[in-house]
Protein backbone atom coordinates (compact mmCIF):
# COMPACT_ATOMS: atom_id res chain seq x y z
CA UNK A 1 0.00 0.00 0.00
CA UNK A 2 1.37 3.17 -0.78
CA UNK A 3 1.94 6.23 1.43
CA UNK A 4 -0.75 8.43 0.51
CA UNK A 5 -3.40 5.58 0.51
CA UNK A 6 -1.72 4.53 4.11
CA UNK A 7 -2.46 7.88 5.53
CA UNK A 8 -5.92 8.13 4.29
CA UNK A 9 -6.54 4.84 5.94
CA UNK A 10 -5.22 6.28 9.28
CA UNK A 11 -7.36 8.86 8.72
CA UNK A 12 -10.47 7.55 7.82
CA UNK A 13 -10.92 4.52 9.76
CA UNK A 14 -9.89 6.55 12.94
CA UNK A 15 -12.94 8.85 12.22
CA UNK A 16 -15.19 6.15 11.74
CA UNK A 17 -14.31 4.58 16.02
CA UNK A 18 -17.37 6.89 17.35
CA UNK A 19 -19.85 4.96 14.35
CA UNK A 20 -20.96 1.99 17.11
CA UNK A 21 -23.54 0.26 15.23
CA UNK A 22 -21.08 -1.63 12.72
CA UNK A 23 -22.54 -5.57 13.28
CA UNK A 24 -23.43 -8.00 10.26
CA UNK A 25 -26.11 -9.94 12.86
CA UNK A 26 -28.67 -10.64 10.67
CA UNK A 27 -27.29 -11.12 7.25
CA UNK A 28 -28.29 -14.50 5.12
CA UNK A 29 -25.61 -17.00 5.12
CA UNK A 30 -23.82 -16.40 1.50
CA UNK A 31 -20.98 -17.32 -0.13
CA UNK A 32 -19.10 -16.44 -3.39
CA UNK A 33 -19.41 -18.15 -6.64
CA UNK A 34 -16.68 -19.26 -9.11
CA UNK A 35 -14.33 -16.65 -9.57
CA UNK A 36 -16.25 -14.34 -6.96
CA UNK A 37 -14.88 -13.74 -3.05
CA UNK A 38 -16.58 -13.36 0.30
CA UNK A 39 -18.41 -14.28 2.28
CA UNK A 40 -20.94 -14.16 5.61
CA UNK A 41 -20.14 -16.73 6.86
CA UNK A 42 -16.17 -17.29 7.20
CA UNK A 43 -14.29 -16.85 10.20
CA UNK A 44 -11.38 -14.10 10.56
CA UNK A 45 -10.26 -11.04 12.98
CA UNK A 46 -13.03 -10.66 15.52
CA UNK A 47 -15.43 -7.71 14.98
CA UNK A 48 -18.85 -8.43 14.41
CA UNK A 49 -20.84 -11.51 14.28
CA UNK A 50 -22.78 -13.69 11.41
CA UNK A 51 -26.44 -15.04 11.70
CA UNK A 52 -24.95 -18.19 13.00
CA UNK A 53 -22.72 -16.56 16.04
CA UNK A 54 -19.51 -16.64 14.17
CA UNK A 55 -17.13 -13.66 14.89
CA UNK A 56 -15.93 -11.68 11.08
CA UNK A 57 -14.29 -8.91 10.48
CA UNK A 58 -15.31 -5.52 8.97
CA UNK A 59 -13.46 -2.50 6.91
CA UNK A 60 -14.96 0.20 9.76
CA UNK A 61 -13.83 3.68 7.86
CA UNK A 62 -15.23 6.87 6.42
CA UNK A 63 -15.97 7.58 2.84
CA UNK A 64 -14.51 10.92 3.73
CA UNK A 65 -14.21 12.88 7.03
CA UNK A 66 -14.85 15.86 5.33
CA UNK A 67 -18.41 17.27 6.21
CA UNK A 68 -20.37 20.67 5.30
CA UNK A 69 -22.28 20.10 8.56
CA UNK A 70 -21.17 21.46 11.84
CA UNK A 71 -22.85 19.31 14.32
CA UNK A 72 -21.62 20.59 17.82
CA UNK A 73 -20.59 16.93 19.24
CA UNK A 74 -19.26 15.66 16.15
CA UNK A 75 -14.98 15.55 15.97
CA UNK A 76 -15.37 16.29 12.06
CA UNK A 77 -18.01 19.01 12.06
CA UNK A 78 -17.02 21.32 9.13
CA UNK A 79 -15.41 23.91 12.48
CA UNK A 80 -12.94 21.17 13.32
CA UNK A 81 -9.66 21.42 13.61
CA UNK A 82 -8.80 17.81 12.24
CA UNK A 83 -6.83 16.15 10.00
CA UNK A 84 -8.87 15.38 6.55
CA UNK A 85 -8.99 13.00 3.76
CA UNK A 86 -11.43 11.56 1.22
CA UNK A 87 -11.54 7.96 -0.46
CA UNK A 88 -11.92 7.71 -4.00
CA UNK A 89 -14.59 5.15 -4.82
CA UNK A 90 -12.34 3.00 -6.36
CA UNK A 91 -10.00 3.19 -3.23
CA UNK A 92 -12.66 2.02 -1.19
CA UNK A 93 -13.05 -1.15 -3.53
CA UNK A 94 -9.48 -2.07 -3.90
CA UNK A 95 -9.23 -1.63 -0.20
CA UNK A 96 -11.50 -4.07 0.92
CA UNK A 97 -10.73 -6.60 -2.22
CA UNK A 98 -7.08 -6.50 -0.74
CA UNK A 99 -7.67 -6.65 2.52
CA UNK A 100 -10.44 -9.56 1.98
CA UNK A 101 -7.34 -11.26 0.02
CA UNK A 102 -5.56 -11.06 2.76
CA UNK A 103 -7.74 -12.68 5.62
CA UNK A 104 -8.14 -9.22 7.44
CA UNK A 105 -11.81 -8.49 6.75
CA UNK A 106 -14.80 -10.74 5.65
CA UNK A 107 -17.02 -7.09 4.85
CA UNK A 108 -17.15 -3.39 5.01
CA UNK A 109 -18.71 -0.85 7.29
CA UNK A 110 -18.91 2.35 5.53
CA UNK A 111 -20.33 5.77 6.52
CA UNK A 112 -18.81 9.28 5.03
CA UNK A 113 -19.05 12.48 5.74
CA UNK A 114 -21.34 14.66 4.04
CA UNK A 115 -19.23 16.42 0.66
CA UNK A 116 -20.60 18.58 -2.14
CA UNK A 117 -24.58 17.69 -1.17
CA UNK A 118 -26.33 14.50 0.08
CA UNK A 119 -26.90 13.52 -3.09
CA UNK A 120 -23.76 13.32 -3.89
CA UNK A 121 -22.12 11.75 -1.32
CA UNK A 122 -24.58 9.13 -1.34
CA UNK A 123 -24.33 8.18 -4.35
CA UNK A 124 -20.52 7.73 -4.01
CA UNK A 125 -21.14 4.85 -0.89
CA UNK A 126 -23.41 3.38 -3.56
CA UNK A 127 -20.93 3.09 -5.94
CA UNK A 128 -18.85 1.42 -4.19
CA UNK A 129 -21.34 -1.50 -2.71
CA UNK A 130 -22.43 -1.27 -6.73
CA UNK A 131 -18.80 -1.90 -7.85
CA UNK A 132 -17.66 -4.64 -5.11
CA UNK A 133 -20.63 -6.88 -6.34
CA UNK A 134 -21.12 -6.42 -9.68
CA UNK A 135 -17.56 -5.49 -10.95
CA UNK A 136 -15.76 -8.15 -8.42
CA UNK A 137 -18.93 -10.72 -7.23
CA UNK A 138 -17.98 -10.10 -3.99
CA UNK A 139 -20.36 -11.50 -1.67
CA UNK A 140 -19.08 -10.57 1.84
CA UNK A 141 -21.30 -8.27 4.23
CA UNK A 142 -21.76 -4.81 3.10
CA UNK A 143 -23.48 -2.33 5.99
CA UNK A 144 -23.65 1.14 4.55
CA UNK A 145 -24.83 4.10 6.53
CA UNK A 146 -27.20 5.89 4.61
CA UNK A 147 -28.09 9.71 4.53
CA UNK A 148 -31.52 11.02 5.18
CA UNK A 149 -31.28 14.02 3.51
CA UNK A 150 -30.21 12.47 -0.06
CA UNK A 151 -32.92 11.81 -2.52
CA UNK A 152 -35.49 8.23 -1.39
CA UNK A 153 -34.35 6.80 -5.03
CA UNK A 154 -30.64 6.84 -3.81
CA UNK A 155 -31.65 5.19 -0.88
CA UNK A 156 -33.65 2.61 -2.13
CA UNK A 157 -30.82 1.97 -4.63
CA UNK A 158 -28.33 1.47 -1.64
CA UNK A 159 -30.93 -1.04 -0.28
CA UNK A 160 -30.36 -3.20 -3.45
CA UNK A 161 -26.47 -3.67 -2.89
CA UNK A 162 -26.21 -3.59 0.51
CA UNK A 163 -26.90 -6.29 2.98
CA UNK A 164 -27.61 -3.77 5.98
CA UNK A 165 -28.44 -0.15 5.71
CA UNK A 166 -28.59 2.27 8.87
CA UNK A 167 -29.39 6.00 9.46
CA UNK A 168 -28.24 7.25 12.71
CA UNK A 169 -30.92 9.55 14.73
CA UNK A 170 -27.63 10.59 16.16
CA UNK A 171 -29.28 12.39 19.58
CA UNK A 172 -33.20 10.55 21.21
CA UNK A 173 -34.91 14.03 21.31
CA UNK A 174 -35.93 16.30 18.57
CA UNK A 175 -34.80 19.79 20.98
CA UNK A 176 -31.42 18.36 21.51
CA UNK A 177 -30.68 18.02 17.84
CA UNK A 178 -32.30 21.48 17.46
CA UNK A 179 -29.52 22.64 19.52
CA UNK A 180 -27.00 20.36 18.80
CA UNK A 181 -27.14 19.77 15.12
CA UNK A 182 -29.60 22.39 13.55
CA UNK A 183 -28.78 21.49 9.99
CA UNK A 184 -30.54 18.40 10.50
CA UNK A 185 -34.18 17.32 10.78
CA UNK A 186 -35.51 14.98 12.93
CA UNK A 187 -38.46 14.91 10.48
CA UNK A 188 -36.41 13.84 7.75
CA UNK A 189 -34.27 11.18 9.69
CA UNK A 190 -37.49 9.45 10.57
CA UNK A 191 -39.31 10.19 7.33
CA UNK A 192 -36.01 8.41 5.83
CA UNK A 193 -36.55 4.95 8.55
CA UNK A 194 -40.33 4.99 7.70
CA UNK A 195 -39.25 4.60 3.50
CA UNK A 196 -36.63 1.91 4.25
CA UNK A 197 -38.56 -0.05 6.58
CA UNK A 198 -41.78 -0.37 3.92
CA UNK A 199 -39.40 -1.27 1.24
CA UNK A 200 -37.59 -4.26 3.56
CA UNK A 201 -40.93 -5.06 4.06
CA UNK A 202 -42.30 -5.27 0.61
CA UNK A 203 -38.75 -6.83 -0.69
CA UNK A 204 -39.32 -9.54 2.05
CA UNK A 205 -42.97 -10.55 1.06
CA UNK A 206 -41.86 -10.50 -2.69
CA UNK A 207 -38.49 -12.32 -1.78
CA UNK A 208 -36.15 -9.84 -3.40
CA UNK A 209 -32.91 -8.60 -2.00
CA UNK A 210 -33.49 -4.89 0.10
CA UNK A 211 -31.69 -4.76 2.92
CA UNK A 212 -32.29 -8.17 4.20
CA UNK A 213 -30.61 -7.72 7.40
CA UNK A 214 -32.87 -4.60 8.11
CA UNK A 215 -32.03 -1.19 9.71
CA UNK A 216 -30.20 0.23 12.71
CA UNK A 217 -29.69 3.40 14.08
CA UNK A 218 -27.68 5.03 17.04
CA UNK A 219 -27.94 7.65 19.51
CA UNK A 220 -25.37 9.80 21.31
CA UNK A 221 -25.58 9.43 25.25
CA UNK A 222 -24.89 12.01 27.43
CA UNK A 223 -24.00 15.30 25.41
CA UNK A 224 -27.37 16.78 26.33
CA UNK A 225 -29.23 16.66 29.36
CA UNK A 226 -31.87 14.00 27.94
CA UNK A 227 -32.45 11.21 30.47
CA UNK A 228 -32.34 7.21 30.39
CA UNK A 229 -35.97 7.37 30.72
CA UNK A 230 -36.38 9.44 27.37
CA UNK A 231 -33.78 7.71 25.40
CA UNK A 232 -35.16 4.21 26.33
CA UNK A 233 -39.06 6.12 24.68
CA UNK A 234 -37.37 6.84 21.73
CA UNK A 235 -35.63 3.34 21.18
CA UNK A 236 -39.71 1.59 22.04
CA UNK A 237 -40.74 3.76 19.25
CA UNK A 238 -38.11 2.86 16.70
CA UNK A 239 -38.77 -0.54 17.32
CA UNK A 240 -42.29 -0.21 16.91
CA UNK A 241 -42.37 1.77 14.04
CA UNK A 242 -39.70 1.14 12.15
CA UNK A 243 -38.96 -2.42 13.45
CA UNK A 244 -35.34 -1.63 14.11
CA UNK A 245 -33.22 -3.98 14.18
CA UNK A 246 -30.70 -2.64 16.47
CA UNK A 247 -30.76 0.68 18.24
CA UNK A 248 -26.88 1.30 19.32
CA UNK A 249 -25.87 3.81 22.33
CA UNK A 250 -22.62 5.83 22.34
CA UNK A 251 -21.37 7.18 25.49
CA UNK A 252 -20.39 11.03 24.58
CA UNK A 253 -16.97 11.82 24.07
CA UNK A 254 -15.43 15.20 24.43
CA UNK A 255 -13.73 16.50 21.53
CA UNK A 256 -11.41 19.32 20.92
CA UNK A 257 -11.83 22.87 20.89
CA UNK A 258 -15.57 22.09 21.40
CA UNK A 259 -18.81 24.02 21.73
CA UNK A 260 -19.44 25.10 25.40
CA UNK A 261 -22.97 23.48 25.24
CA UNK A 262 -21.24 20.63 25.81
CA UNK A 263 -20.16 18.72 28.61
CA UNK A 264 -16.52 18.70 29.53
CA UNK A 265 -16.44 14.84 30.44
CA UNK A 266 -18.06 11.79 29.48
CA UNK A 267 -20.86 10.10 31.08
CA UNK A 268 -20.32 7.34 33.08
CA UNK A 269 -18.99 4.24 30.53
CA UNK A 270 -21.47 2.36 33.23
CA UNK A 271 -24.76 4.23 31.51
CA UNK A 272 -24.10 2.99 27.72
CA UNK A 273 -23.88 -0.26 29.41
CA UNK A 274 -26.90 -0.11 31.52
CA UNK A 275 -28.92 1.50 28.54
CA UNK A 276 -27.84 -1.84 26.55
CA UNK A 277 -29.38 -3.90 28.92
CA UNK A 278 -32.29 -2.26 29.19
CA UNK A 279 -32.56 -2.28 25.77
CA UNK A 280 -32.43 -6.01 26.02
CA UNK A 281 -35.58 -5.91 28.69
CA UNK A 282 -37.53 -4.21 26.19
CA UNK A 283 -36.93 -6.51 23.17
CA UNK A 284 -37.11 -9.76 24.52
CA UNK A 285 -38.21 -9.48 28.45
CA UNK A 286 -41.13 -7.88 28.44
CA UNK A 287 -40.87 -4.83 29.90
CA UNK A 288 -41.88 -1.40 29.44
CA UNK A 289 -40.12 1.65 29.28
CA UNK A 290 -41.44 3.37 32.66
CA UNK A 291 -41.26 -0.24 34.35
CA UNK A 292 -37.18 -0.64 33.83
CA UNK A 293 -37.27 3.64 34.97
CA UNK A 294 -38.98 2.91 37.90
CA UNK A 295 -35.85 0.50 39.62
CA UNK A 296 -33.90 3.96 39.13
CA UNK A 297 -34.65 7.25 40.28
CA UNK A 298 -35.40 10.81 38.15
CA UNK A 299 -35.23 8.96 35.30
CA UNK A 300 -31.93 7.71 35.46
CA UNK A 301 -30.46 4.02 35.52
CA UNK A 302 -29.22 2.82 38.87
CA UNK A 303 -25.38 2.46 37.74
CA UNK A 304 -24.65 -0.27 40.38
CA UNK A 305 -27.34 -2.98 39.74
CA UNK A 306 -28.75 -4.11 36.49
CA UNK A 307 -32.11 -3.02 35.29
CA UNK A 308 -34.19 -6.36 36.14
CA UNK A 309 -32.84 -6.56 39.72
CA UNK A 310 -33.32 -2.69 40.32
CA UNK A 311 -37.17 -3.43 39.33
CA UNK A 312 -37.16 -6.51 41.14
CA UNK A 313 -35.94 -5.14 43.88
CA UNK A 314 -38.16 -2.53 43.95
CA UNK A 315 -40.61 -4.89 43.40
CA UNK A 316 -40.62 -7.29 46.14
CA UNK A 317 -44.07 -7.70 46.79
CA UNK A 318 -44.02 -9.80 43.62
CA UNK A 319 -41.93 -12.49 44.56
CA UNK A 320 -40.61 -15.06 45.27
CA UNK A 321 -41.91 -16.80 42.12
CA UNK A 322 -42.49 -20.80 42.19
CA UNK A 323 -40.68 -22.07 39.02
CA UNK A 324 -42.68 -24.82 39.09
CA UNK A 325 -46.13 -23.03 38.97
CA UNK A 326 -45.50 -19.35 37.54
CA UNK A 327 -46.11 -18.17 33.96
CA UNK A 328 -43.32 -17.80 31.39
CA UNK A 329 -43.58 -13.78 31.50
CA UNK A 330 -43.21 -13.74 35.30
CA UNK A 331 -40.39 -16.08 35.07
CA UNK A 332 -38.40 -14.01 32.81
CA UNK A 333 -38.28 -11.20 35.09
CA UNK A 334 -37.07 -12.90 38.25
CA UNK A 335 -32.57 -11.76 38.34
CA UNK A 336 -30.39 -14.04 37.43
CA UNK A 337 -32.71 -16.06 34.88
CA UNK A 338 -32.07 -15.57 30.91
CA UNK A 339 -34.36 -16.04 28.19
CA UNK A 340 -32.68 -19.40 27.59
CA UNK A 341 -33.12 -20.72 30.85
CA UNK A 342 -36.67 -19.98 31.37
CA UNK A 343 -37.57 -21.94 28.39
CA UNK A 344 -35.42 -24.93 29.55
CA UNK A 345 -37.43 -24.15 33.24
CA UNK A 346 -40.64 -24.53 31.18
CA UNK A 347 -39.39 -27.58 29.18
CA UNK A 348 -37.85 -29.49 32.08
CA UNK A 349 -40.94 -28.84 34.75
CA UNK A 350 -43.45 -30.44 32.89
CA UNK A 351 -41.42 -33.67 33.47
CA UNK A 352 -40.53 -33.16 37.19
CA UNK A 353 -40.66 -31.44 40.12
CA UNK A 354 -37.91 -28.56 39.95
CA UNK A 355 -35.64 -28.32 42.82
CA UNK A 356 -33.02 -25.76 43.32
CA UNK A 357 -29.94 -27.63 41.98
CA UNK A 358 -32.16 -28.82 38.92
CA UNK A 359 -32.32 -24.98 38.00
CA UNK A 360 -28.55 -24.66 38.98
CA UNK A 361 -27.94 -26.88 36.35
CA UNK A 362 -30.15 -24.10 33.83
CA UNK A 363 -28.89 -21.08 34.79
CA UNK A 364 -25.34 -19.85 35.98
CA UNK A 365 -27.00 -16.83 37.83
CA UNK A 366 -28.34 -18.91 40.17
CA UNK A 367 -27.12 -16.22 43.36
CA UNK A 368 -29.34 -13.03 41.90
CA UNK A 369 -32.27 -15.26 41.25
CA UNK A 370 -31.75 -17.15 44.87
CA UNK A 371 -33.57 -14.90 46.84
CA UNK A 372 -36.65 -14.20 44.22
CA UNK A 373 -37.71 -17.98 43.17
CA UNK A 374 -39.47 -20.96 45.11
CA UNK A 375 -38.83 -24.39 44.59
CA UNK A 376 -39.84 -27.54 46.21
CA UNK A 377 -36.94 -27.61 48.53
CA UNK A 378 -36.33 -23.47 48.84
CA UNK A 379 -38.73 -20.74 50.07
CA UNK A 380 -36.75 -17.56 50.72
CA UNK A 381 -39.47 -15.51 51.57
CA UNK A 382 -37.29 -13.80 54.93
CA UNK A 383 -34.16 -12.93 52.65
CA UNK A 384 -36.39 -10.61 50.69
CA UNK A 385 -36.62 -8.39 53.52
CA UNK A 386 -33.67 -8.28 54.35
CA UNK A 387 -32.08 -4.16 54.19
CA UNK A 388 -28.48 -5.20 52.66
CA UNK A 389 -30.03 -7.47 50.00
CA UNK A 390 -29.12 -4.93 47.38
CA UNK A 391 -25.61 -4.97 48.43
CA UNK A 392 -25.61 -8.64 48.89
CA UNK A 393 -26.67 -8.65 45.24
CA UNK A 394 -24.00 -6.37 43.70
CA UNK A 395 -22.01 -7.94 41.42
CA UNK A 396 -18.28 -7.28 41.23
CA UNK A 397 -17.20 -5.01 38.26
CA UNK A 398 -16.21 -7.99 35.92
CA UNK A 399 -18.28 -8.29 32.59
CA UNK A 400 -21.66 -7.36 32.45
CA UNK A 401 -24.19 -9.95 30.76
CA UNK A 402 -26.73 -9.16 28.29
CA UNK A 403 -28.49 -12.50 29.32
CA UNK A 404 -29.89 -10.32 32.32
Amino acid sequence: MDEKLSRKLRILADAAKYDASCSSSGAPKRKADVGGLGSTVGSGICHAYTPDGRCVSLLKILLTNYCLFDCAYCVNRRSSNVKRAKFSVDEVVTLTVEFYKRNYIEGLFLSSGIIRSPDYTMEQMLLVAKKLRRDHGFRGYIHLKTIPEASPWLIEEAGLWADRLSINLELPTETSLERLAPEKDGASIESAMAQMFERIEEAREERRHFSPAGQTTQMIVGADETTDQDVLRTSAKLYGHYDMKRVYYSAFSPIPDSSAILPLKSPPLMRESRLYQADWLLRYYGFNVDEIASGGEQGMLDLDVDPKLAWALKNRHLFPVDVNRAEREMLLRVPGLGARAVDKIVVARKHTTLRLEDVARLTSGLKRARPFLITADHHPKAKLDRLDLRERLIEKPEQLSMFV
